[in-house]
């Protein structure tokens, strides 16, 4: 079974294909094409007409059936030729295509402003799904040295014992070490536009650039930049993500997403040779409408986020600690950022403070959860309370020292999801009891620096 590029379009206006649009406008200089501004990504979200219920329910209509009955003995023979498809209003079983999984998909395309979208089970089984599909037995990728511990481990353990697909660290801030990775069966160049937990920057341009000057695929994880970032139109060629976090923004849901060309997508689902089709990562449609209902206010909460990140990024700073977030000018990759932004999101809701031990970070946390009451000890990202977790220790533990040394991460790397319940200062004083009742901080200190800065502006 294959499916055609109309009903992979969702409703999203796209002229070209994403390599021909990413070569548009190039610079020709090392650092790849000049960067322009986009209309807001919300325009495009507006533009999806999803449609009413079955009975005119505002609402996209739940489709719970694991298989479709159809009227004619032909028109299944003509499902798995692949003559004809949801395109005409036919669905044959849900593991292959589901009416309220495909309404997430237009959304998730318009969202990232790609030809297609399939929307699965995990984040990391989109990943996955795109790495089996993308290579084969004896290539080889060049991924980012700085990334969440679940991919990681994918690219560096599983794939080469089970695949023997091998992959190549590499700082992707040095674009020579990134030409010197690529090898003659290299496929893929893998990266995380905001990077898992340091925050670092990816030059999405510059290495989607250089990517297709070597004849690979340039894969972006974008969970941690929903609606800041919009990799395909700064060149990458396929978009994944982690649902999970930022865009479900409850805490509630397990789910994924690959963004890309309608080319792509339809080999995925190919019958016979598709990853997302025989491995089989099949988003619930409970799970669909849950995440479709989220994301018209994915946009307010973008914003809220990143206020409060960089309210508490600048005070933190300016105390002296150890604040590590994009949106402050000392960030190494501030000036990147600020430039490959879309207008009015901020820099996102994800802070680190680097208290340089285990023992304080871990006692900062305690103190934040069970006695100031500002957030709560947990991994994952989105929620709309804080999380916080020591990444050395958690969704990182998986890195041996070296290879955390080498991503930045110290033993009391704190990162922390900013959430956005509670006022401003109210969660703002919570957070400086902690690091006073902590001693790392001192209240004459903090007297002193913040006595006329400590009101937002």
């Amino acid at each position: 079974m294959s499916i055609s590029n109309g009903e992979l379009k969702h409703g999203v206006s796209c002229k070209r294909g994403l390599r021909e649009r990413a070569d548009t406008d190039l610079d020709m200089g090392h650092t790849g094409p000049a960067i322009k501004k986009f209309p807001d990504p919300v325009q495009t979200l507006a533009n999806v007409h999803q449609g009413l219920g079955q009975h005119g329910g505002v609402n996209v209509a739940i489709e719970a059936s694991s298989t479709f009955a159809i009227v004619e003995p032909q028109t299944l023979n003509k499902l798995f030729s692949g003559e004809l498809g949801t395109d005409h209003g036919l669905y044959l079983y849900s593991r292959h295509f589901n009416p309220t999984v495909l309404s997430l998909g237009r959304k998730m395309a318009a969202l990232e402003d790609t030809e297609a979208a399939y929307c699965t089970a995990s984040g990391m089984s989109a990943i996955a799904a795109v790495m089996l599909q993308l290579c084969s037995s004896g290539d080889h990728i060049v991924a980012s040295n700085r990334l969440y511990g679940g991919t990681h481990a994918l690219l560096a353990h599983f794939l080469p014992r089970t695949c023997n697909i091998k992959t190549t660290f590499v700082d992707v801030d040095d674009l020579d070490a990134v030409h010197a990775a690529v090898q003659p069966n290299s496929k893929v160049l893998y990266f995380e536009s905001l990077s898992n937990p340091r925050l670092y920057v990816a030059n999405i341009p510059a290495l989607a650039h250089l990517a297709h000057s070597r004849g690979l695929t340039a894969v972006v994880d974008n969970t941690f930049a929903p609606l800041l970032l919009s990799p395909a139109r700064l060149g990458a060629d396929v978009v994944v993500h982690s649902l999970s976090k930022y865009i479900s923004g409850a805490g509630d849901i397990i789910a994924g997403a690959v963004c890309g060309p309608a080319e792509l997508i339809s080999a995925m689902m190919d019958l016979h040779h598709g990853a997302l089709m025989l491995l089989g990562p099949t988003m619930d449609p409970h799970v669909a409408f849950q995440v479709g209902l989220r994301i018209p206010h994915l946009s307010i909460r973008m914003k809220e986020f990143g206020i409060r990140a960089l309210l508490y990024a600048k005070r933190l700073k300016k105390l002296g600690l150890k604040a590590i977030y994009p949106g402050l000018q000392d960030h190494p990759h501030h000036a990147l950022m600020t430039k490959l932004l879309n207008d009015g999101y901020g820099y996102g809701g994800m802070m680190c403070l680097d208290l340089d031990t285990k023992e304080r970070a871990q006692d900062f946390m305690r103190y934040l959860q069970n006695v100031a009451h500002f957030g709560w000890m947990a991994v994952s990202l989105g929620y709309h309370d804080t999380l916080m977790s020591c990444s050395g220790s958690s969704t990182s533990s998986g890195l041996t020292s070296e290879e955390k040394a080498v991503s930045g991460i110290s033993p009391g790397l704190v990162r922390m999801s900013i959430g956005f319940t509670g006022s401003t200062e109210q969660r703002w004083k919570q957070l400086l009891d902690a690091l006073i009742a902590l001693k790392l901080l001192f209240m004459e200190l903090v007297f002193d620096i913040l006595s006329c800065s400590c009101k937002p502006k």
